[in-house]
């Protein structure tokens, strides 16, 4: 059922933000090396664990950004595009709303968004993450790979450990916009976010497509 896969989306979604923030709340957030190595992993082990559970149902996106770049290439519809990203957006707020439950304070929750210090760091710093981790994505995905899972993964956390001191290493709308709904800390710096990883990408689609010619 059509249905199936935009529940998929969202609870694979709700997995990686949900984990992912308490991840950051375990350590204490992202005061050293050793906290934002443990960050990195909570992140991306929660991604496989979606990944594992609901990734053959709906192909394992739980990011706008990498839904944009399965649209562009044609693996998806525009209708399922749309899905997918309404599925994203919840479930990422959902995962924050069971982060709020735990913790009992919206200002907790807000602690596990991302922000940066510098808006032309940030934004160039989410734009390369982006580009590198949905180019990965793209190519092992439509290779087929049996290590597909475990590469997006660990990208995933080498994402987190290059970008956090910088960015926050989001390179997801969606896991951006839940800690900040939930906490109360919707505010401009969250656009960042929203249209950075979009054109990241964007960006990623055209390198993908330029090797991919290139091995024709």
């Amino acid at each position: 059922m059509v249905i199936n896969k935009y529940l998929a989306e969202l609870m694979g979604t709700l997995i990686l933000v949900g984990l992912g923030s308490m991840g950051i709340l375990a350590v204490g957030g992202a005061t050293g090396a050793a906290e934002i190595l443990a960050i990195g992993f909570a992140f991306g082990l929660a991604l496989l664990a979606g990944i594992w559970a609901v990734g053959h149902v709906s192909g394992a996106h739980f990011n706008p950004a990498v839904t944009l770049a399965m649209l562009l290439d044609g693996r998806i519809s525009l209708s399922d595009a749309i899905g997918y990203w309404v599925a994203q957006f919840a479930g990422a707020t959902m995962g924050s709303l069971i982060v709020l439950g735990v913790s009992q304070s919206r200002e907790v929750v807000a602690s596990t968004a991302t922000t940066y210090s510098d808006y032309t760091t940030g934004l160039v710093t989410e734009i390369l993450l982006t580009t590198v981790f949905v180019w990965l994505i793209l190519a092992v995905t439509k290779r087929g790979s049996n290590h597909a899972p475990a590469a997006i993964a660990l990208t995933l956390v080498g994402v987190h450990l290059a970008g956090i001191p910088f960015s926050g290493a989001s390179v997801n709308p969606a896991r951006s916009f839940g800690p900040a709904a939930v906490g109360d800390a919707i505010g401009s710096g969250l656009w960042l976010y929203i249209y950075a990883p979009l054109i990241g990408a964007v960006v990623a689609f055209g390198l993908y497509r330029l090797f991919a010619v290139s091995d024709e």
